[in-house]
């Protein structure tokens, strides 16, 4: 079923626009018309100022270089008869004074003027500030400036020009609005309402689902063209209707053997379902077995490397203690037969603080080593988050992975801050930096190479931490590199490589500590593993 929203129509569309060109035009013509009535005015203005200001020297420059006080304002008085002239100010100039005000005119009922000595200069040409005119006249004298003449002019005709010309385009503007009102009505009976005509048929139709009614022809070629468009889709939509009728009727009988069919694909299907699903436990649990034996060859490989490493400064310590119980014996003899000699005796104690350090060094290391391997192995099966001082914790993690590391030729630099503390799994993070170590001890490097692998960590916002690995070796072949992550994926098969180092990587990243890890390589140009995880603040 259709549904109807209120929209614009073509009326009110038509009725604005016309509205606004009406409008628009009106207006523009007011201003233009009344800027060059303005103008008129000012001209006017100015060449009134002018005839006056010329009149009025030529009647006051004797005078004023007589010092004629007295007849300078009598004439000055004679304004009185230019009904616009408003202020007039004289100033005179002579050697003592300087330039000075001399006289004025005020006409009856206007406030005077203040002295304009400031200004002669400004009002040289015609200023007009609202509804008023000024101009200074310089008065000279045979040939000598004796004084200045200012002239004040009210423009009364400007006020009365914009009252006009807004009276009469406000009439013009009701007398075309009206006109138009009245066109828009008859162009409405026209136009409109054929339209309307059609709308009311399409929604009865629509209501009613009785298609056999049809628009009627219009006078108007445009409509006409519309009307027999309609009524060929209508036609079109009723053929359209009944093929579906018949159709349906098809589709009943056929869904009635459909259904028997598709109940027994159904019980078909339910029952690959079941042995899929069986099948896929079988190898989500195999999968784990296998991960599971991967995190402990991991560890079991540790385990021999740090029982190597911690043999040789037990060894010492043992042959340092052996040496320093035999030189006890003699000295013992010596001192129980009374032939100890100081000599005896202070090489004695040289070569116990000797001895003494070598198995305080030793038994140091050994102990450094056997802690660092067990916080590695509690972190390796621990899944609960924990206070971390992430240094400290690739310390211990390089230091467990040092037998592996001194067996090569290649470089780890780790850069990371010393004060960064962070809640997070401690287990993950030390599964994925062996995990990465190994690979690219495996994979990266050429035998006889010197590799360089760099492991990066800082925080990347409050609870956010990036790590950064990376080695120059020989990259990932473009082959597997959509495939580094899957499981059983390696370019070492039968050389040490099983393929799931990377598969539980990205396991531990995105499930364990809920992050990212992308990979960017090119083969030969090494690789770079970029991983995002949160931690919470400390």
């Amino acid at each position: 079923m259709l549904h109807y929203t209120k929209n614009v129509s073509f009326k009110s569309i038509t009725m604005w626009v016309t509205v606004s060109i009406i409008s628009m035009t009106i207006i523009v013509s007011a201003i233009l018309s009344l800027n060059a009535q303005l103008l008129y005015a000012k001209n006017q203005a100015q060449s009134e100022l002018n005839t006056i200001g010329n009149i009025v020297i030529e009647n006051i420059s004797d005078d004023l270089v007589n010092d004629n006080n007295d007849i300078v304002t009598r004439r000055l008085a004679s304004l009185v008869h230019y009904p616009n002239v408003t202020n007039a100010h004289v100033y005179r100039v002579n050697n003592i004074k300087g330039e000075h005000f001399y006289t004025s005119f005020n006409r009856a009922g206007q406030a005077s003027v203040e002295s304009k000595l400031d200004q002669l200069e400004q009002l040289i040409n015609t200023t007009f500030t609202d509804n008023i005119a000024e101009l200074v006249f310089p008065v000279i004298a045979d040939k000598k400036k004796v004084g200045y003449l200012y002239l004040r002019l009210e423009l009364n005709e400007k006020r009365t020009i914009v009252r006009k010309v807004l009276i009469d385009y406000s009439i013009a503007y009701s007398a075309i609005m009206l006109l138009w009102v009245l066109i828009t009505l008859k162009l409405q009976s026209i136009f409109i309402t054929p339209i309307k005509n059609i709308l009311s048929l399409l929604r009865k139709m629509n209501l009613t689902k009785d298609y056999s009614q049809r628009v009627k022809r219009s006078n108007f070629l445009e409509l006409d063209i519309l009307v027999t468009a309609i009524n060929s889709m209508i036609d079109r939509f009723e053929e359209l209707i009944n093929k579906q009728l018949n159709t349906t009727v098809e589709y009943k009988a056929l869904n009635t053997n459909l259904e028997e069919m598709v109940n027994d694909r159904t019980e078909a299907l339910k029952d690959a379902n079941n042995q899929l699903i069986q099948t896929l436990e079988k190898l989500h649990q195999f999968q784990r077995q296998i991960v599971q034996n991967e995190k402990m060859a991991s560890l079991g490989d540790m385990v021999a490397g740090i029982a190597h490493e911690v043999n040789t400064p037990v060894g010492l310590g043992v042959t340092a203690s052996t040496m320093m119980l035999d030189r006890l014996i003699v000295i013992k003899e010596q001192f129980e037969t009374r032939t100890l000699k100081a000599s005896s005796m202070a090489q004695f104690i040289d070569e116990g603080e000797e001895n003494l350090n070598i198995i305080y060094r030793n038994l140091n290391r050994a102990a450094e080593l056997i802690s660092s391997f067990k916080q590695v192995a509690v972190d390796q099966t621990s899944e609960i988050d924990r206070v971390v001082n992430i240094k400290q914790l690739l310390d211990d993690i390089i230091l467990s992975l040092g037998p592996q590391i001194k067996k090569t030729n290649h470089k780890l630099i780790v850069k990371c801050d010393d004060a960064l503390n962070v809640k997070t799994k401690a287990g993950p993070i030390n599964q994925i930096v062996i995990n990465l170590v190994i690979n690219s001890l495996i994979h990266a490097f050429e035998k006889g190479t010197e590799g360089k692998i760099e492991l990066i960590i800082e925080k990347d916002g409050p609870n956010t931490v990036q790590m950064v690995f990376r080695d120059n070796g020989i990259g990932i072949p473009k082959n597997i590199k959509k495939r580094i992550f899957d499981p059983f994926v390696t370019t070492k098969r039968g050389q040490g490589g099983s393929g799931l180092g990377m598969h539980l990587v990205y396991n531990l990243v995105t499930q364990a500590l809920n992050g990212s890890i992308v990979v960017t390589s090119e083969e030969g140009k090494g690789v770079e593993f970029t991983i995002m995880f949160p931690v919470k603040s400390t």
